[in-house]
């Protein structure tokens, strides 16, 4: 399988560094929300972990919406803080209209999973759903993309959150498996879907130009079109 290489002259433009920062500070102001809720509830004993998922209970759809922004404890809210951050840079930085989709999908999706499918008598609570999303979301991307960003994304989260993969499992107790392994899978079905969004303009050589010729010495040359499905 051919791997294509992104235009250089679009990759690394200004306009390319600017989306860096404002996808990076976006992502950083959503973790800035969750610890300004959680040191809200601890600081006046709010106990508002009771608003989250409530499985097959008309008191817990409102945690549908609310549970991701709650947390059960600071190593809790520590714990999904880093990732939220890397992987929603990642996701707003590369694939800027995927992401209209897929982070709506992902906050609500394992919400209503967990509501309609899991053990009752528990209670949901946290933004692992968005992290185990993005994950699945960013692996799978690379895995079935043909340009050079996609893949190594794909491998870098690979290496750094790889471990994940066993929080779809439950094995562990307290810990919402039925919330990770949807929120994985919705990530994998959109990877699939919108694979053919945010495709980058591929570097173009000169034996790919429009007037028929062959390359003349084999030299690479960078085009401001051209792309790649």
């Amino acid at each position: 399988m051919q791997i294509d290489i992104p235009d250089p002259a679009y990759t690394s433009s200004a306009r390319a560094r600017e989306n860096f920062r404002l996808a990076a500070r976006i992502a950083l102001g959503a973790v800035t929300v969750l610890w300004a809720i959680h040191l809200l509830d601890w600081g006046l004993a709010l106990e508002l972990r009771r608003f989250g998922v409530r499985p097959r209970e008309l008191a817990g759809l409102p945690g549908i919406l609310l549970a991701p922004l709650l947390h059960g404890g600071f190593s809790h809210l520590v714990a999904n803080s880093l990732p939220l951050l890397v992987l929603g840079t990642g996701m707003l930085y590369l694939y800027p209209n995927s992401a209209v989709t897929v982070l709506p999908a992902v906050y609500l999706g394992p919400g209503i999973a967990v509501w309609m499918f899991a053990k009752t008598g528990s209670v949901h609570v946290g933004a692992s759903g968005l992290v185990y999303g993005l994950f699945a979301y960013i692996l799978a991307a690379g895995l079935i993309r043909r340009d050079r960003r996609a893949i190594a994304a794909s491998l870098l989260v690979s290496f750094l959150y790889g471990t994940l993969v066993w929080g779809v499992l439950p094995i562990e107790p307290g810990v919402s498996w039925e919330t990770h392994l949807a929120a994985a899978l919705i990530g994998l079905a959109l990877a699939i879907a919108l694979r053919r969004l945010d495709v980058p303009p591929r570097k173009r050589y000169s034996w790919e130009d429009d007037d028929g010729e062959g390359p003349e010495d084999g030299k690479p040359q960078d085009a401001s079109r051209g792309g790649s499905e």
